[in-house]
Parts: C-alpha cells; structure tokens; sequence
C-alpha cells in the first residue's frame, strides 16, 4: 500500500495530468479518511474526553496528594485506618464494592484497549491514576490479621458536613471484612482488581506487579472462607449477591496464573440469567463475557447475547426504556452510568466477535449521547461529561469542587461551584431528556467514581476503534452539528 508522503509526491509530480489528478484525489480522500477516522460523521474528540475522565479521578484521591494534577486538593484523611484511596462519590467516604468495581472496570479497559489510551496520550496517565486504588488495596488486605478494610467513614456523620475533605474533623470509624464479618463480594472484586493490576503491570514494573499478585491469591482463599455478602453498609451499597464478584475475581487470577482451579471456581460461580444491568452491585454480565473468552462456550455467548437483545434494539416489549433522544435508560439513579457500563461491555464483547456491527453503533451512540447528541431545542447541544464541550454541569452535588479553597462553604451558594471537576460524569437526566443543572438534586447531578469507569472505558474502546479506521457510522436521534 502506498503511504501517504508517496501519494503526494505522485500527485505533484503528476499535477498536469488530468485523469491522474482525480484518481489521486479520491485516493488521497480515502486514505484521510484511514488515517483521521474521527471524520466519521458525528464523531465527537474520545481522547478529549478520555483525558478529563483520568482527571475526575486523580480530583477524587484521599491521603496524600504530591502533585498539581488538581490544584484545588490536597492531603486528606490522612489518619484513616487506610490511608489513600478514592472518595466514593460527592462526600467524603471510602466504600470497598464501588470502589474495587471501579478500578476493576477501568483496569479492565486498559486491559483490552490499551491502543485506545496510547492513542489519546493517555496512557502514562492512566498508569498514575490507576496506582490509587491498587495501593489502597494493598493497604487494605492485611493477611496476617485476615482483615479487609471495607469502608471508612460514618454516613452520617460525613453526610453532615458539608466542606472540603481537607477540612475534615469528624471520626472516621473503620468497618471490616474478617473472621467476623463475611464479605466475599467486597473481598472477590478487590482480589479481581489486584490481579488486573498485575496484569496491567507485569511488564512495566514486575516487583510491583508480583505484589500485587500475591496479595489477590491470598485475598481472594481468604474470600473462599468467609462467603457472603457484607452488611456492614447496607444503607448506602447493599449487594444482592456475591458469586459475580468472586466469579470475576477466579478468572482474572485464571488469566494471571494458568492455575486451573481458579477456571473450575468460576464455572460454579457463574450463572446464565438475564442481569437487570451492569453496575455496582450486579457483574453477572461481565462474569459471562469473560467466561465466553476462556471457554469458548456457546451458552456463555447466549447469555451475552439474551442481555443486549433488551439495551441495543428498538425499544418494544420488555426492553429498556429509552429517552426520546436515545439513551438507554435504566435508572433515575445514575441513568449515565448504567448507559454507559452497557457501552463498555458491547464494546468488548463486540472484540470478542459477538454482533460487532450493531453492538459498536450502539456503544458509540450512547457515548454521543452523552457527550451532546441530546439536542432538542436550538439552543445547546449540552454534555454531561464536565469540562468537555461548550455547556456542561456548573453546580455538580460534590463537596469539594463546590467549596473555596478559603473561606466559608455554603451548599446553597448561586452560581458555578467555585472549581470545576473536570472530567466527572454526572448522573444524567430524566426519562423524557429532561436535566436541571442544580447542586441539590444528588439524584440527577451528583458524581461517583463508578458513574465514570464504564464510561471511561467506553471512551478508550471507540479510540481504539479509531486507531483501527473502524469507528461506525452512527445515527442519533438528536444530533449535535459537529
């Protein structure tokens, strides 16, 4: 094939000849094309957007702080009984199950779309965000004393305050998985994410990777013994199962090791029912992908297959509900969120050679969505993403952003919160499209890290599809001029 210097020293030398002229002008179209596929037809700027999304991350750290990645933080809870981490959400609390569902997803993209991170000049800052959650699981797996942290912080006594984390003086009592307290789910994802992250680092820095896998082989015989769900946090994220997460947690240590006990495990962990969606609490369909991926069975595939007949065809009969602009909507909690994790996974199982076509046109679809393809008047195209775009949330439901870094803090203060948390994804709106951008409806404006992981992991899965010159063509409903 000829490369695109030589295609216009050919041009040039030939410029007076009219029939080699336009062959080589639709030659030289063709080949823009390949090498700039972001020309497709309502393509939005991924990596922009990949960028911001490892932002909101570094803007959620606890513990520590080194760096001006976000100048407006700095150390906090640094007497926590685990130091380090990601606050959860808008407040200042730190949750096992969210928080290991989080690095996993995210660990999990960089996994399968590494290119995709590359590509957007991404990928050392990937490395650096990627570090919080993995040491603070580290941290929190103590083997000697066969204890996890599972959450630090009181709900109530952090929902109380209303401040900077760096302005914090409540207590911040600990809660554990241990020989008291059951939590494989907690205790099987963290386990997952420590044995991606060995994955992740295995070839870059190997001392550290073995540490980390070390710590998931322990963590996750630990997880065997104690199975259960936890229930120490059953007000804020109470988990219906825990076989998903012990499932994820035996196939990544699969992968990690050959070991073929960990592949039986998750064979008896699995199950082929329809997941209500992908989330937090429910990975039955990510188990199922990744279950397809190293058997090859059928039956895992079908379950795949069976979840997305209800997310990516035309609404109908017990399929999910979808805004009049497009969005998969499954919850007023987080509709984002949940669109999102469905985009990630359509994603990969679409690597995986499962409808590809469709699946990537609804993957990419959702992400414009949510990236400004909600245009119903002529006013905005408006993107729920911070920071990207022309018109975005000014008053996310998050402590931090929301205060001056001196002086008084006033939740109900007018206006823009006084720095912007560029890269969160808030919840999203409403069934009908319809979004109020006030810093009081933590329903619909709040931000969390787990809104963003699926999301995230969208992102770096259609920039390596533009890597591959094979973005699809979308067609929104509510298209944003571009």
């Amino acid at each position: 094939m000829l490369s695109r210097n030589r295609v216009f020293d050919l041009l040039w030398n030939n410029r007076n000849n009219y029939y080699f002229r336009m062959t080589s002008l639709y030659l030289v179209s063709a080949l823009l094309l390949v090498a700039a596929p972001s020309l497709v037809l309502g393509a939005k700027d991924y990596s922009q957007a990949l960028g911001l999304s490892n932002k909101f991350y570094e803007a959620q750290r606890s513990g520590p702080i080194n760096d001006k990645i976000v100048p407006w933080r700095g150390n906090s809870g640094m007497s926590d009984c685990t130091v380090g981490g990601w606050y959860d959400a808008g407040d200042h609390l730190k949750f096992g199950l969210p928080m290991a569902d989080s690095a996993h997803t995210l660990l999990w993209s960089l996994y399968r779309f590494k290119d995709g991170y590359t590509r957007a000049n991404q990928l050392n800052q990937m490395y650096h965000m990627i570090k919080t959650p993995l040491n603070y699981f580290k941290a929190a797996w103590d083997p000697a004393l066969r204890r996890l942290t599972a959450q630090v912080g009181d709900g109530t006594a952090d929902h109380a305050f209303w401040g900077r984390p760096e302005d914090m003086k409540m207590s911040r009592p600990c809660m554990y998985v241990d020989s008291s307290h059951v939590g494989s789910d907690i205790a099987g994802e963290t386990a997952a994410s420590l044995a991606l992250g060995y994955l992740t680092f295995k070839q870059k820095e190997s001392g550290y990777a073995t540490q980390l896998l070390n710590k998931a082989k322990s963590l996750y015989a630990f997880a065997k013994t104690r199975s259960g769900v936890f229930t120490g946090s059953s007000q804020y994220y109470p988990s219906g199962n825990w076989k998903d997460e012990m499932c994820l947690g035996a196939v990544w240590l699969y992968r990690a090791t050959g070991t073929q006990s960990y592949l039986n495990d998750a064979k008896s962990y699995v199950n082929l029912n329809k997941p209500w969606a992908q989330g937090w609490e429910d990975k039955m369909l990510a188990c199922q992908l990744l279950m397809f991926e190293e058997t090859k069975d059928a039956k895992y595939k079908n379950a795949v297959i069976n979840f997305f007949n209800d997310w990516a065809t035309s609404p109908g009969a017990g399929k999910v509900d979808q805004t009049p602009c497009g969005l998969v909507w499954r919850s007023q909690w987080g509709a984002n969120r949940y669109a999102a994790n469905a985009a990630f996974i359509a994603l990969v199982a679409a690597e995986d050679g499962i409808n590809a076509a469709s699946y990537r046109k609804f993957a990419v679809e959702q992400i414009n969505y949510i990236l400004g393809d909600n245009k119903k008047n002529a006013k905005q195209c408006f993107s729920y993403e911070i920071g990207y775009g022309n018109h975005y949330p000014q008053q996310p439901h998050h402590r931090g952003s929301s205060c001056p870094s001196h002086g008084t803090c006033n939740q109900n203060a007018n206006g823009p919160n006084p720095h912007v948390l560029l890269g969160a994804l808030v919840g999203g709106p409403k069934v009908d499209d319809s979004y109020t951008d006030v810093r009081s409806d933590y329903i619909h404006n709040e931000v969390t890290t787990d809104y963003n992981s699926g999301f995230q992991g969208a992102l770096a899965g259609i920039v390596h599809l533009q890597q591959r010159g094979a973005l699809p063509r979308t067609s929104n409903k509510c298209p944003c001029p571009t």
